[in-house]
């Protein structure tokens, strides 16, 4: 099943861009629409172990420097973490078999920025599984991932986004419409729910010091664009994570923007300046077909090159 299967549009299409976009499907069937919104227009994701679809506004910034920060789409690596935690949090149903385990992952990758050397790892969407344990969702956008841990068994669910209220606010309304009991499939929410303001990097803000080391899994999801913001984003990953053996952060990101503006992130020499280090790296397309990851693959067609996204399992050095 193709990744933006689970997507709708509710409302009109004023514009005459909004009815070629939305037909470019089917002009061009390889063609993929990797963000998703329109601040006239709702998006329901609709999956079939949630009760009801989730409805997800998307921000409209008036200010160039708010636009520029792209957080008013909803983008293809929100779903597919979306769909990793929902397969990874339930019990008892079918995953999609494309879901349910991956292919073994080589840990060591073509650049060496993975720590173990040549040993190959299994990944299955059970790694995913984020019951009984808090989360905080950085640079979220919309907030999709963030719903789905509320819904589906996280005790804790904290989502920030750069401290602009338009952005702050949208996200706000998303996280409380549809963290309700009526859409989960058990009933129940994380007791514990709340979105803030974090700019990477800043670290002495209320928000920071109260949260420093507290969450068990943190997700990042197209957040590698802008390579000047690698290092601030390393260190905001690190202060948010919780020590130990067992936290986790996932970071998933498309090459829309280019292969060579994302790749500086996973330098294992400035992971290692926060303590961090890369477990498992690898790209997946958006029809579920996986290869190894690679920091320079040459020319990338741009139509082909934004079908693919780079899913990435960060922990601490031990």
């Amino acid at each position: 099943m193709i990744l933006t299967a689970r997507i709708s549009i509710v409302g009109p299409a004023d514009e005459p861009e909004d009815y070629l976009s939305d037909s470019l499907g089917a002009i061009f069937p390889d063609d993929v629409t990797n963000s998703h919104g329109d601040p006239n227009q709702s998006l329901l994701y609709t999956s079939p172990y949630l009760p009801k679809p989730l409805e997800v506004q998307v921000a409209d910034p008036i200010e160039t420097k708010d636009r520029l920060l792209f957080s008013h789409y909803l983008w293809n690596a929100s779903l597919l973490l979306a769909e990793l935690v929902e397969a990874g949090s339930l019990e008892g149903v079918v995953l999609d078999p494309e879901l349910a385990v991956f292919q073994d992952m080589v840990a060591a990758t073509d650049n060496g920025n993975a720590s173990n050397g040549q040993d190959r790892g299994r990944v299955s969407a059970r790694d995913f599984d984020i019951r009984g344990k808090s989360t905080l969702e950085v640079g979220t956008g919309t907030g999709l991932p963030s719903m789905l841990a509320a819904l589906l068994g996280a005790t804790e669910v904290t989502a920030v986004d750069y401290p602009t209220p338009i952005v702050v606010d949208t996200l706000r309304r998303n996280i409380k419409f549809n963290t309700q009991p009526q859409f989960s499939p058990t009933g129940a929410v994380a007791p514990h729910i709340q979105v803030d303001g974090h700019a990477w990097g800043e670290l002495d803000t209320p928000f920071a010091l109260e949260n420093k080391q507290k969450f068990d899994r943190l997700f990042v999801c197209d957040c590698l664009w802008m390579p000047d913001q690698h290092t601030n984003l390393q260190r905001s990953i690190a202060w948010f994570l919780k020590e130990g053996t067992e936290s986790r952060a996932w970071v998933i990101a498309g090459f829309h923007s280019g292969r060579d503006k994302m790749a500086s992130f996973f330098d294992a020499k400035a992971l290692r300046a926060v303590g961090l280090e890369v477990e498992y790296i690898w790209e997946r397309d958006c029809e579920g077909v996986e290869r190894p990851w690679s920091s320079d693959r040459g020319p990338e067609d741009p139509g082909v090159r934004k079908r693919w996204l780079t899913i990435a399992i960060l922990r601490r050095i031990t």
